[in-house]
């Protein structure tokens, strides 16, 4: 990737409101260079969608759950695609304030779930939701439990800070 692309990821990871005009003047290319390569960058998915990150509290969430899930052992490739299927039928009634679900290793568990909840009862219909599920291991489904009513956060949801690295990531892991 071109180092102008990063630069224009970079702007737009911190405000994707901003014009062609003002992100051609913050890296030093023309307008026109920024329109074209913003529709480059999204024609080859570098750029998925534009989006704001709001104030959750303020829309009444008060909790952000990690929630560990480990699949029943001895699953084999059709009953993995059953149980995906099944997720996704779930999902599509009701989405339990989930922002990312994903499969992946660690601390013993095969996936993770990352949820905002409005109130600990609203988290326990996930739960409850959870051990629906018979292809998930009961015995391994843990959670860690993020108040957004706390008074300290020590780094907020934002992009502006991921946006430094992605700028960065030529020169270094």
């Amino acid at each position: 990737m071109k180092d102008v692309e990063l630069k224009l990821i970079h702007e737009l990871m911190k405000n994707s409101r901003r014009s062609d005009r003002d992100l051609a003047k913050a890296i030093g290319v023309s307008q026109p260079t920024v329109t074209r390569i913003r529709s480059k960058l999204e024609k080859e998915g570098y750029i998925s969608e534009y989006t704001m990150i709001p104030d959750f509290t303020k829309l009444g969430y008060q909790i952000l759950a990690l929630t560990f899930v480990k699949l029943r052992k001895g699953l084999d490739s059709e009953e993995v695609e059953k149980a995906r299927k099944i997720a996704r039928e779930s999902l599509k009634t009701n989405r339990y304030g989930l922002i990312r679900l994903e499969r992946g290793i660690g601390l013993g568990y095969d996936g993770v779930i990352i949820s905002y909840h409005k109130c600990y009862a609203c988290y326990l219909e996930l739960v409850n939701q959870l051990k629906k599920f018979t292809f998930l291991d009961l015995s391994k489904i843990e959670s860690f439990i993020i108040s957004l009513d706390d008074e300290v956060h020590y780094i907020p949801l934002s992009l502006k800070a991921l946006s430094n690295h992605v700028l960065m990531k030529k020169e270094k892991c």
